[in-house]
């Protein structure tokens, strides 16, 4: 009597979850729920199965949609047949409960782990005002876009649905070869360019190639967090050489530093600093690279845009030859999704990077680059970037103007003579900290500058990306933070 009730309350139970307005199949929704129920201990091992005709009968649904379900479980280990008795729950190992949950609660990450969550916290959570390297969203021609990628898609070639080792669609190479030569004054061919899924992609394939665990790079102190996670994930040995007014100074790496596998700079605009590296520094950086055999890594993600200097040549093409891998990404000058980046090399390493990473990371995505081709190739690109950098310049003047009555009472602002961002100099971490508990509280997200850096910060101060947002927003934040510098200084 005990086994004909339960065994109708689990076709009632079935009957709760089985449904035709599900995304399954009426056999995958039964076989799912049966699965889970044995695995999760709901069915006992040795109970019984209602018969695949009374199930189906009571489900109102195909007796083969019923069997179908069985034998995948009967395939599995699930259940197991009875000869003339029908189908019952298998007996299966259990897992010691209490030591598995222990385990999961107890573990540790690694120390490489660790430190990459630590540098998770430089990630932007939200894109409004002072948002770093968030470009103008709301300014980019979208509708023309969409009419490039629809055609690109349409008339894509059958060949780029497979597997690609070209290092790129060679029509974007050949565009970004003339664009980079002309406005970078970058040394390249297109064959030495290779597409990545944008400039964090490209940095972990230098790593990959060119470097082994342990080994040592220089990294601008203050400095890119991306940059930071790809050479911490590696393995690498990160010596923060700090920033001056130059950008870095490899006469101020600490002593006694390991010689560098790698050099990391932001030379036409560091990042967070703002400082542009001249010459001289750039040809003492290049001969340094080359006493130590090291690779210089040139991050040049927004040299496009300049207020009121004149363009600097690329550290790439100050001397031939030189062991400098340029990265690139369309991020600033686009958008972030678009996912696109690339690196110029050096002649020595182009084929061997284009190998690896078809082998590493399955290039691919050809219609997309197929359009952005042509979107260079026919000047729509230029134009964008020189629309661009006279919006930049009115947004950041509308956050200076919010700033102003706090600059008037001693608040410092960096130049802002190129870049999507601004820093405000503070006065001490104490200062920094109020500032931020304050933002957060107000719902505005402010970027400390403290968080740039790998040891111990030398300098206060708030990163401020005005490029992302609207000038109503930027008036609206910059009077905020402005008031509540001029509190803090009156408290």
């Amino acid at each position: 009597m005990r086994r004909a009730a339960t065994s109708e309350w689990l076709i009632d139970a079935l009957a709760l979850r089985v449904s035709t307005q599900h995304d399954l199949t009426l056999a995958q929704q039964l076989y799912t729920t049966l699965r889970a129920w044995i695995q999760g201990g709901k069915l006992d091992a040795g109970h019984s199965l209602p018969s695949s005709r009374h199930l189906a009968q009571a489900l109102g649904i195909s007796r083969n949609t019923v069997l179908a379900a069985m034998d995948r479980l009967l395939a599995e280990g699930l259940v197991v047949s009875r000869r003339g008795a029908g189908l019952y729950v298998a007996k299966l190992p259990l897992l010691s409960l209490p030591t598995a949950a222990s385990h999961v609660e107890a573990f540790e990450y690694s120390t490489r782990g660790q430190a990459l969550i630590d540098r998770c916290a430089t990630l932007s959570q939200h894109y409004h005002a002072f948002a770093p390297g968030i470009p103008a969203l709301d300014l980019f021609p979208h509708a023309q876009w969409q009419r490039l990628l629809r055609r690109h898609f349409h008339q894509a070639d059958t060949g780029w649905l497979s597997y690609q080792t070209l290092g790129g669609l060679p029509a974007l190479r050949e565009a970004l070869c003339d664009y980079l030569t002309l406005s970078r004054a970058v040394r390249c061919r297109p064959e030495q360019i290779v597409i990545t899924q944008g400039a964090q992609q490209a940095f972990e394939l230098i790593v990959q190639l060119l470097t082994d665990s342990g080994e040592n790079v220089w990294m601008e102190e203050p400095g890119y967090g991306g940059a930071q996670t790809a050479f911490l994930a590696a393995g690498l040995c990160i010596t923060p050489v700090s920033v001056d007014e130059d950008g870095m100074n490899p006469a101020l790496a600490p002593a006694p530093a390991a010689p560098p596998r790698l050099i990391y700079v932001t030379p036409s605009h560091q990042y967070p600093s703002g400082v542009t590296m001249p010459v001289p520094r750039r040809l003492a950086l290049l001969e340094h690279a080359a006493r130590h055999g090291a690779w210089i890594i040139e991050d040049d993600y927004d040299s496009e845009f300049r207020y009121d200097i004149p363009p600097v040549p690329s550290l790439q093409g100050l001397a031939e030859r030189a062991a400098v891998i340029y990265v690139g990404t369309f991020s600033k000058v686009l958008y972030p999704g678009l996912r696109l980046g690339y690196l110029v090399l050096p002649e020595a390493l182009a084929d061997t990077f284009r190998l690896a990473h078809a082998r590493l990371h399955r290039e691919g995505n050809y219609p997309t680059q197929s359009a952005l081709a042509e979107f260079i190739a026919k000047g729509h690109f230029s134009r964008h970037i020189a629309r661009m950098r006279g919006r930049y310049r009115q947004r950041q003047a509308c956050l200076r103007r919010a700033l102003a009555p706090a600059v008037a009472q001693g608040l410092k602002l960096s130049s802002g003579h190129a870049g999507m961002h601004l820093v405000a100099e503070l006065e001490s971490p104490a200062q920094e900290r109020q500032l931020i508990k304050r933002a957060n509280a107000a719902g505005i997200t402010l970027s400390p500058l403290s968080r740039y850096y790998l040891g111990q910060p030398t300098r206060s101060g708030l990163v401020l990306g005005y490029a992302g947002a609207t000038e109503e927003e930027l008036l609206s934040a910059g009077h905020w933070l402005g008031q509540a510098w001029i509190n803090l200084q009156d408290a």
